[in-house]
């Protein structure tokens, strides 16, 4: 409006400007020739007026046209993390869908001379996920997630936590979740070195619950703890009080971009359930299949016995650049109920593995929650970008010890109750090569045998090879 006023003003200061100049000269204009020139004036206004009128009104379309800050429907901001994650763009809400999908090939050698075990060439979906996870008003998180592997369902994370407190990044969880107990069970499936994870996980039983926990951490340290109950896939029949109290605490003194120091140590109590329709009660036992390979058999094995057991877990990592080095050592001593034997046997199992990248990257450790976490990978590989990948070489030693107390529980086992035929030791060698093509991408390969001593496999060696395809989003 006032580019159109001031070119207005233009016009009439122009007109007046003639119009003294005429008058200044009367014999250069007459009375006629002054009326003409007051007519084209009038009529040049009235143009002015109307392309005003224009203009004002084409401002007050576009004024109208603007959305208000509260009426905003793109309110929406996308980012790339594998799949398309969605978020409001203040914060307040977030939506990913999440998934990965694992398929192996094992061909396992199980000496069946001894044990009496076919051998094993055969593939298999290991895990096929689907899930969702994000936030809800700024403070409360969620993850779902469903394993649809072997052809049956099994729901993995379900969980809601609040992260409202602002105290050293404290999150509440409530739901089904890890039980914090290892530094190799909480690295996620995707991320760890070998295809499966250390005998004693699987033998001790340390694995998702759903219940009540508490996660702290900074860039240094983490500390989880949680009360858990029953467990997703047997909440059907309905165990009365069974009971799990775990604690974790880590450190981090060293945690660079290229170097890395973890230390940690945990601690679970557990109470074996009963179930309500039956009265039974529902007692642990422990076991790890051969040549740390999820087709093989389980070569040593305890019967159902414990009506409790106590486990104790150290911990320790050190990364330099491309070298690692990771270890972890549990005992556990079991209380068998008083309707089996009256033994309290102490089981062990520990591992030792070491890694080394032979193109420039390294692992990547997150000290909140103190874990591994996924590997970003410099030269990825997929159409044109002419990248080789990271390519991890990785040697382990792992071992379970379950022959503790056989003797003695074979001795005093009740009637009609299993006898310990299995308890035995199992160690085994692992050399494993990883080709991780892109952040979500990769392939594994791994050799491995087991040496079986005690039991009524002892002297059984299982030999194996074992191949991974996976990707994740």
């Amino acid at each position: 409006m006032t580019r159109g006023l001031t070119f207005n003003s233009f016009c009439v200061i122009a007109g007046m400007s003639i119009l003294g100049i005429s008058q200044a000269n009367p014999a250069s204009a007459n009375g006629a020739d002054l009326e003409q020139l007051q007519a084209q004036m009038r009529a040049m206004q009235a143009q002015m007026k109307e392309l005003q009128r224009q203009v004002n009104e084409a401002k007050a379309q576009a004024a109208s046209a603007k959305p208000s800050a509260g009426d905003d429907d793109l309110d929406l901001k996308v980012k790339w993390k594998g799949a398309p994650e969605l978020s409001s763009k203040d914060g307040k809400f977030e939506f990913k869908v999440r998934g990965r999908l694992q398929a192996d090939f094992n061909s396992i050698d199980q000496d069946f001379p001894i044990t009496g075990e076919k051998d094993v060439n055969g593939v298999e979906i290991r895990r096929a996920r689907i899930g969702v996870e994000g936030v809800v008003f700024y403070d409360w998180n969620y993850k779902f997630e469903i394993d649809f592997a072997g052809d049956e369902s099994e729901v993995k994370d379900a969980y809601v936590s609040y992260t409202g407190i602002d105290f050293a990044d404290l999150e509440i969880f409530l739901g089904n979740f890890k039980v914090a107990n290892s530094l190799q069970d909480l690295t996620s499936n995707r991320y760890v070195t070998f295809m499966e994870r250390a005998a004693f996980i699987s033998a001790f039983d340390i694995d998702r619950e759903i219940g009540l926990g508490l996660h702290a951490g900074g860039d240094h340290w983490s500390f989880q703890t949680s009360y858990t109950g029953a467990r997703s896939e047997n909440q059907e029949t309905f165990f009365d009080d069974p009971s799990t109290w775990a604690i974790r605490a880590t450190a981090a003194p060293i945690n660079t971009d290229r170097r890395v120091v973890h230390v940690g140590a945990s601690y679970r109590h557990r109470n074996a359930g009963t179930e309500r329709e039956t009265g039974s009660a529902d007692l642990f036992r422990y076991r790890a299949r051969g040549a740390d390979l999820h087709l093989a058999d389980r070569f040593v094995a305890t019967p159902r016995f414990a009506e409790r057991d106590d486990m104790y877990v150290l911990e320790g990592a050190v990364v330099l650049g491309r070298w690692s080095v990771q270890g972890e050592y549990a005992e556990l001593t079991a209380d068998a109920a008083q309707t089996i034997a009256n033994v309290s046997p102490t089981y062990q199992g520990w591992y030792v593995e070491g890694s080394v990248f032979l193109t420039d990257d390294m692992r990547s450790y997150d000290a909140n929650p103190g874990e591994f976490k996924r590997i970003r990978v410099k030269n990825p590989v997929f159409g044109g970008s002419g990248g080789w990948g990271a390519w991890q070489l990785a040697g382990g030693y792992d071992v379970i010890n379950l022959a503790d107390g056989a003797a003695a529980f074979n001795t005093s086992t009740r009637r009609n109750a299993e006898e310990c035929v299995d308890c035995g030791d199992q160690e085994t060698w692992l050399i494993g090569l990883n080709w991780w093509m892109t952040d979500y991408t990769a392939i594994k390969f791994n050799l491995t045998q087991s040496e079986i001593s005690g039991g009524a496999n002892d002297g059984a060696t299982i030999s194996g090879f074992g191949m991974r395809a996976q990707i994740d989003w």
